[in-house]
């Protein structure tokens, strides 16, 4: 599959202000901490930053069907909060960005129900609106 965004700091800003701009700076950091985390440890859900953003039904934002996928494809640079996600995929791109979510690779908006994979897993923290899990990694940071 040929993916929209190639570019790895694009890739991650994109999806970090299409799932958090809303959230604020602290919010789009641990959006990035996710897509790091599982970077880290390739699997399922992707070997390279662009590749596990837009891994199919991952991060909502590049779904065909969600109104943010037209968002986050033409946003430019005009836009503040983008401007401040491209700092912070640069630096997850540079491996430099301190992890808040406590090694979580999953997180939900907790305004809607809990999905079926949060229930029984390890949860590390509420960020904003957002509750973190590690699901796909053992619990016990490693």
């Amino acid at each position: 599959m040929q993916l929209p965004i190639t570019d790895p700091v694009q890739a991650a800003a994109r999806t970090a202000w299409g799932e958090a701009r809303g959230e604020g700076s602290r919010g789009m950091q641990a959006v990035l901490n996710v897509i790091a985390n599982r970077v880290a440890h390739p699997g399922w859900w992707g070997h390279d930053i662009a590749d596990v953003c837009q891994r199919h039904a991952q991060f909502s934002c590049w779904d065909e069907t969600d109104p943010n996928r037209a968002k986050i494809l033409t946003v430019t640079d005009t836009d503040p909060q983008f401007r401040e996600a491209l700092v912070l995929a640069r630096c997850v791109a540079a491996d430099h960005l301190p992890d808040l979510t406590g090694g979580a690779d999953h997180y939900y908006d907790r305004r809607a129900p809990a999905p079926y994979w949060a229930q029984g897993r390890f949860y590390k923290r509420t960020i904003g609106h957002h509750a973190f899990y590690r699901v796909g990694l053992r619990g016990d940071g490693n």
